[in-house]
């Protein structure tokens, strides 16, 4: 049926939301495709929900063609389930949690790995069952401490989440290589740009991991990627660290008064007239000569509070994101856990450490950090602090610091962690040149999580030899709402929305421009011929409208081709526009549909 706007349940507005960021949001709102219904929570409009189906449309299209079933869990889900998992406790602040009138707790699901874990378990118990694929596209809640960008961050959002279930790694790569395939597909079809890049698994666990981004300066991830193929999420980079270095022949360590040095820059300049090294010995000292050992204090989640140090070249900064997506190999729970740098509190409870001056060593004989330490401080280092490597460094005494003090001679560590900033030019880890920096849009994530779920939840079939053994499993997810919001991001021009055909609410959108029944008639015609050819339709048949909101409306809107009826049909034509490219044509009346109908096939 042809949408006619006269009754759409509809309202653009001329203005921006005064709380809205990035043009995604802006735009969503004033088309009247969503309204905010409260922070971080939009109600979806007739426009918007048309959008948000064809993108559910080929999600299930392509699920559907790897043999993927679809289910539907409730979003309103038990805390049993998510305690045998620990993710209970390891979700800490981050998910909505409520009580029934007998005071049984309940969550509302930010993920469904457990509900599909043991779905599975009720019904399936052999390996002649398996392999397995289902999904569902679902309500997802999270209690973001700062919803923002509208779609791109809220509270309450849909997810497509699926999950295979083999009985062997072998089984579970191909699942793996199907879902990946699939969501090619998927971005493909939605016409949104996107690059697979290597990730971290984070509290979900597993082993392999990829994110699919979608390249954009508003994004909220950070990525790499070589001109040679390499592609990962900032936090996934692997540093290229030098080879060990024989330090048989190298200089006695040395304590030098370096008075008012508490900064890597005064150390530098102090180090150059105190110590200066000639040019045989490597020049004038610089920031990447100095051992910078940074206090960071982790909240648990069990609540408490406890320092740890890393120790980075002086020239690079501790990045928060890659400590906590890697600091949870060193730490002796699993969870969620909170990371900030240490406050004076936390340092007056370790008087050992003299700020500004932190090194490794409390004497040159005596460690500081590290497990043999007095402290007991767990000290980890980044890659570059390689067994060989001369430092300069604090040595605990205010206004004093270490000349030449060698890794694996003089002090040693308790690991190794991926902690500092990734630059541009930086070597990538498989040698295919520099890596160049972008910004992104998490569009989908796909883990292979392994037995971590089908162990914690006894999830155990018969094999082909009649021994039980644990299930492995995938998980892939598709942010749904955010690929909305995603495509206005990456569809807009200064007149409003531009939809890719492959979404957009109609096909066409036909206005009638001008006052004569005549041009009514004609619209009216044009619009029941085009959705008898199979086009999906919205008319503009608003009578006391001017030409200037129609068509301002029409622009916003975005709908990829417009047809105006206007004062050219005395002269037996209609303006076909295209959208995308701005590019108007005048067409003869009898033309039209089928030129309307070849525009979008083609596309």
């Amino acid at each position: 049926m042809v949408v006619r706007l006269s009754q759409l349940f509809l309202r653009t507005l001329r203005e921006d939301p005064v709380d809205a960021e990035v043009a995604s949001h802006k735009l969503l709102v004033r088309a009247g495709y969503i309204r905010r219904a409260a922070p971080g929570i939009y109600t979806w409009l007739p426009l918007g929900l048309s959008v948000l189906r064809k993108v559910e449309r080929i999600i299930r299209e392509e699920m559907a063609a790897i043999g993927a079933q679809e289910v539907h869990f409730p979003a309103l889900l038990p805390k049993e389930p998510y305690e045998a998992t620990n993710r209970w406790t390891e979700y800490g602040e981050g998910i909505f949690r409520l009580k029934d009138r007998k005071q049984a707790d309940y969550l509302l699901a930010p993920t469904h790995e457990e509900v599909f874990t043991l779905l599975v378990k009720d019904l399936y118990s052999s390996y002649k069952d398996l392999p397995l694929s289902i999904y569902q596209i679902q309500n997802k809640y999270r209690d973001e401490a700062r919803p923002r960008a509208g779609l791109l961050r809220g509270r309450e959002f849909i997810m497509k989440d699926s999950y295979s279930f083999d009985v062997d790694d072998a089984g579970l790569d191909a699942s793996y290589a199907a879902h990946r395939a699939a969501y090619v597909k998927i971005f493909e079809r939605l016409g949104l740009e996107v690059v697979p890049v290597t990730a971290t698994a984070g509290a979900m666990g597993g082993s392999k991991s990829e994110e699919f981004l979608h390249p954009t300066e508003i994004g909220e991830d950070t990525f790499v990627r070589s001109a040679g193929g390499y592609a990962a999420n900032v936090e996934a980079v692997t540093t290229v660290a030098p080879e060990a270095i024989d330090f048989s022949n190298a200089p006695t360590a040395r304590v030098l008064d370096t008075p008012d040095t508490p900064t890597i820059e005064t150390l530098v300049a102090a180090s150059n007239e105190l110590a200066p090294r000639s040019e045989a010995d490597g020049g004038e000292w610089t920031a990447a000569d100095t051992l910078k050992n940074v206090v960071l204090a982790v909240t648990l989640p069990t609540g408490e509070r406890q320092l740890v140090v890393i120790g980075v070249p002086g020239d690079r900064a501790v990045d928060l994101k890659r400590v906590e997506a890697n600091i949870g190999a060193f730490l002796p729970v699993a969870g969620e856990i909170g990371l900030e740098a240490a406050n004076e509190d936390d340092l007056k409870k370790q008087p050992l450490i003299v700020k500004g001056y932190l090194g490794p060593g409390l004497t040159l004989d005596e460690p500081l950090l590290g497990s043999k330490s007095s402290t007991k401080l767990l000290y980890l280092v980044d890659p570059r602090v390689v067994s060989g490597t001369a430092w300069i460094t604090g040595a605990n005494q205010a206004g004093k610091h270490v000349y030449d003090l060698v890794a694996g001679r003089d002090f040693t560590w308790d690991g190794v962690i991926e902690c500092t900033e990734v630059r541009a030019g930086d070597p990538a880890p498989d040698g295919s040149g520099p890596l160049e920096l972008a910004r992104g849009i998490e569009m989908g994530h796909i883990f292979q999580l392994g037995r971590k779920y089908a162990e914690a939840l006894d999830l155990k079939v018969l094999d082909q030899n009649g021994k039980q053994v644990v299930v492995t499993m995938g998980s892939y997810g598709v942010g749904v709402t955010r690929a909305v919001a995603a495509l206005a991001e990456s569809n807009n021009d200064d007149r409003g929305l531009v939809w890719p055909r492959s979404v957009a609410p109609a096909d066409v959108h036909v206005v009638a421009v001008g006052r004569g029944e005549e041009i009514f008639a004609a619209a009216e015609k044009l619009s029941a011929e085009l959705e008898a050819a199979g086009l999906e339709v919205i008319y503009d048949d608003r009578p006391k409208v001017s030409p200037g909101v129609k068509f301002g409306d029409a622009e916003l809107l975005g709908v990829p081709t417009i047809l105006a009826v206007g004062k050219g049909l005395a002269n037996g034509v209609v303006e076909i526009k295209d959208r995308r490219s701005g590019e108007a044509e005048d067409i003869a009346v009898e033309k039209a549909v089928d030129y309307v109908v070849n525009a979008v096939r083609q596309k």
